[in-house]
C-alpha cells in the first residue's frame, strides 16, 4: 500500500461519521490506487455520502514550494509544449474544480474521475 492510499482511506474512515450526519462528500486526488479505493467508496457510501477523484496531470509546484521562499518556475517552455493546452498544470486548476465538486451545483455527481491534465493523457501514445 502506497502512502497516498493509506491517507486517502483514514481521512475517509475518520471523516465519514461526521459527513454522515452533516451531509458532504469527499474529494480525493487521485493515483492509480486512489481511483479504485474512490470506486469503492462512492458504492458504499453512495446514498449518504457523494466520492470523486480528481486526476491532475503534471503539476508546476516551483512557485508555491514555500510561501516564504516563491520563485519563478524552472519549467522550460518545451516542457509547456508538450501539453495541448501550451502549458503544465497549475495548483489553481486543481483547488478550482474540487471547489465544484463539492458545491450544491455538483450534488448529482458522485463515482466520477475527472482528469485536467491540459490535454497530455490525449496526446500520449501507447504501444
Amino acid at each position: 500500500m502506497g502512502y497516498t492510499f493509506i491517507g486517502a482511506f483514514l481521512c475517509a474512515k475518520h471523516a465519514t461519521p461526521l459527513l454522515r450526519k452533516r451531509g458532504g462528500c469527499i474529494v480525493n486526488i487521485a493515483s492509480t490506487r486512489v481511483v479504485s479505493l474512490s470506486h469503492a467508496m462512492a458504492i458504499s457510501l453512495g446514498t449518504e455520502i457523494r466520492v470523486n477523484r480528481r486526476s491532475p496531470g503534471w503539476i508546476e509546484t516551483d512557485p508555491w514550494k514555500t510561501k516564504t521562499r516563491r520563485k519563478a518556475a524552472t519549467l522550460s517552455k518545451e516542457d509547456h509544449l508538450q501539453h495541448p493546452a501550451s502549458r503544465v498544470v497549475r495548483p489553481e486548476d486543481i483547488s478550482s474544480l474540487v471547489l465544484y465538486l463539492v458545491s450544491p451545483q455538483a450534488s448529482f455527481i458522485t463515482g466520477a474521475n475527472s482528469v485536467a491534465d491540459g490535454g497530455m493523457t490525449m496526446k500520449m501514445i501507447y504501444f
